[in-house]
């Protein structure tokens, strides 16, 4: 049976491991999230440990681990696909998103919860209701919408539909609506606007919940390819996804290649959450709670 450490801390006691019945559902549920963790994280390491084979290995060995790591081989496949452009690109996206989704969501998740005009309640429900919608169904008239305005060929569609995310607004106003109403009560009796007291007194009390928004932002926009493909008509504005899918579309590259560039396409997203793991789970089952 797996022991549980003493200086461990959770939902069972000391006591309660003495009991055979918790050891063996205790054991059960660890053995359980071992084999979903493996599951889950296989296919990952697999594409990794392939990327450092060549064209020959990988198909004739069976061996997950390669023989030799070939890091040349990944600047070399790096160099030929003009990855760096690809990457300037997705940054460009993501910098834009991220600054559009703290702004606008933050503004629209201050006025529910400080400002409160008329018709707020209306405004929140539809909100929680874009929650369950899809985002696939609204695709089409957003393309329709923005191809009138001229906006397609371009980055600032894809900036402009983050700053418009029912998700973030909903963590904004949970966090927001604990912030004490007596900093807003008298930052008003100084006479300081709505915007004022936004940008002054809830912004730098929110950092912790902004830096989520950033985090969640950051991975959404470097992950996106729908939009990307639809409304990035140019070939010189691709982002890192659009372009693996017209490597497996139609280039000229083998699978090993192919395996390097998704690595390539999936190293931001890894290093983002281990730097910022514990921040991302915290503030978002207390975002959770305070919901």
């Amino acid at each position: 049976m797996i022991k549980k450490s003493k200086s461990c801390t959770g939902v069972l006691r000391e006591f309660d491991m003495q009991r055979l019945n918790v050891r063996v559902i205790y054991t059960a549920i660890y053995i359980i999230c071992l084999l979903f963790m493996i599951v889950f994280f296989f296919p990952l390491v697999w594409v990794i440990l392939s990327s450092f084979k060549n064209i020959q290995e990988f198909v004739k060995d069976t061996s997950i681990l390669p023989k030799t790591y070939r890091f040349a081989a990944f600047a070399k496949t790096w160099k030929a696909l003009r990855f760096s452009h690809y990457y300037i690109n997705s940054g460009l996206s993501v910098l834009g998103s991220v600054v559009c989704a703290v702004l606008f969501n933050g503004l629209f998740g201050f006025v529910l919860a400080k400002v409160r005009p008329a018709g707020s309640k209306i405004i929140e429900a539809l909100v929680m209701w874009g929650l369950l919608i899809p985002t696939t169904t609204s695709i089409v008239p957003l393309f329709m919408n923005l191809a009138k305005l001229g906006l397609t060929g371009s980055f600032v569609p894809l900036w402009l539909s983050m700053g418009a995310n029912a998700f973030y607004v909903v963590l904004f106003r949970n966090f927001f609506d604990s912030l004490p109403q007596s900093y807003i009560e008298a930052a008003k009796i100084d006479g300081a606007s709505d915007i004022s007291i936004f940008m002054r007194i809830a912004v730098p009390l929110s950092k912790s919940i902004i830096m989520v928004v950033v985090l969640y932002a950051i991975t959404a926009a470097w992950s996106d390819f729908l939009l990307p493909f639809l409304l990035l008509q140019n070939t010189s504005f691709e982002t890192v996804m659009v372009k693996l899918f017209s490597l497996m579309r139609g280039a000229k590259i083998n699978d090993v290649e192919m395996l390097r560039a998704i690595v390539f396409a999936i190293i931001p997203p890894i290093i983002l959450f281990i730097l910022f793991q514990k921040q991302i789970t915290q503030v978002t089952i207390q975002s959770g709670i305070k919901g």
